[in-house]
């Protein structure tokens, strides 16, 4: 095993609120003679134009690719107010990323043409040629543009093999307007797609912690296009889901949806569809797909700190030591853990594994567009040479 230097993959936080500032302390941190990728995740509070000029002056000469969070993940766990980055060293990774500007005209051929160029920058990284043993795709799509769905599962088919993860930005619970970072630039209604390869032992993951109740709800009328259920059971949507939790409409807020979630059957997978929130007139809007005739399954809680340990445990114990975790962790887990009086220990267990990462509006794993999970990937300090 070769030995591998400490900056092989760093990461730095910064909670300074003026953005020259923070943008100068992430530099600080992470700049090095071979840092060649920069990852960020930020909160909407900070101004985005001088954020993105900041980022762009401190990182010169740096490829750099981010979004907006519902809430960052740093060396203090969970985390708001901040930004987060992790910077990959050019000896041990090849990163490539593309930005895709329409989602909503996204077709196969642009995503063959987009996974090409990525191959194509990746061919001679340090891992030697591109593989699935050897490469992971990130995906950072705007949360709020209802397009996921369609632009994963057109991206997945032109991958192939190569396993792919990640989260849709997140704007801290307003609902507004989320945003990526590519090109010294934010921008909506676009997502960022990084390949990276790299010659370290890493592991990409899922991790959920519902299961099935024998309750279920039937979506009788929706508005797919914008993920709107007007009726479940042929009730007012709102109505029939507080009559089956238990909970006056008026009191339907993310704390209950975090606790009572609901998920929809794909052979023999639950994949959560979590509510994003009540309309006035009693419809419910989805942070996922959602159609009429599809059935949903009442979902119970399990223990979220004890499935996300024993699966980072468990990795580790295939890889050793994580030299970093990034994640891409639900907003409704992180609302769960708040709400519940978990906050403190779930920080300890992501300090624990290194995560860094953000809260998410959706994730995202081999095409799949999913909720209430932490998806990620776990990268070792064994260094493998090219081939093995």
């Amino acid at each position: 095993m070769t030995a591998i230097p400490p900056y092989a993959v760093v990461t730095a936080y910064s909670d300074a609120r003026d953005e020259q500032q923070a943008a100068r302390s992430l530099a600080e941190r992470l700049r090095h003679p071979n840092l060649g990728f920069v990852l960020f995740f930020c909160s909407i509070d900070y101004d985005l134009d001088r954020l993105a000029g900041a980022l762009s002056e401190g990182f010169q000469g740096v490829p750099l690719c981010g979004c907006t969070s519902a809430g960052e993940i740093t060396a203090r766990g969970y985390d708001r107010d901040t930004v987060v980055a992790i910077g990959f060293d050019r000896r041990f990774f090849a990163v490539s990323h593309r930005l895709i500007e329409r989602l909503d005209g996204f077709t196969l051929a642009d995503a063959q043409q987009l996974t090409d160029g990525l191959l194509g920058d990746c061919r001679d990284g340090p891992a030697g040629p591109v593989s699935a043993d050897n490469s992971f795709v990130l995906t950072l799509l705007d949360g709020l543009s209802v397009n996921e769905e369609m632009v994963l599962a057109t991206l997945n088919a032109a991958l192939g093999s190569i396993t792919s993860f990640g989260g849709s930005a997140g704007d801290d619970y307003r609902l507004s307007r989320t945003y990526v970072y590519s090109d010294g630039a934010f921008h909506s209604d676009a997502a960022i797609v990084l390949m990276v390869t790299t010659s370290l032992d890493f592991e990409v993951f899922s991790i959920h912690h519902l299961r099935p109740d024998t309750r279920k709800l039937v979506v009788t009328a929706a508005d797919a296009e914008r993920r709107v259920v007007q009726e479940l059971n042929a009730a007012p949507a709102a109505e029939e889901y507080a009559r089956l939790v238990g909970v006056p409409v008026a009191r339907l807020d993310d704390e209950v949806f975090a606790r009572y979630p609901l998920a929809v059957r794909i052979n023999s997978d639950y994949y959560a569809r979590s509510i994003q929130r009540v309309n006035d007139d009693l419809s419910l809007s989805f942070y996922c797909a959602v159609e009429n005739g599809i059935v949903l399954t009442a979902m119970r809680t399990g223990s979220l700190i004890g499935e996300t340990r024993d699966t980072l445990n468990a990795i580790e114990a295939r890889l050793g030591p994580a030299w970093v975790t990034l994640g891409c962790d639900c907003c409704l887990r992180r609302m769960e853990m708040e709400s519940g009086g978990f906050a403190a220990p779930a920080s300890a267990l992501l300090r624990e594994h290194k995560v860094v990462g953000f809260n998410t509006y959706g994730e995202q794993f081999n095409g799949m567009h999913i909720n209430q999970t932490l998806t990620g990937v776990v990268i070792g300090r064994r260094h493998r040479t090219p081939g093995s």
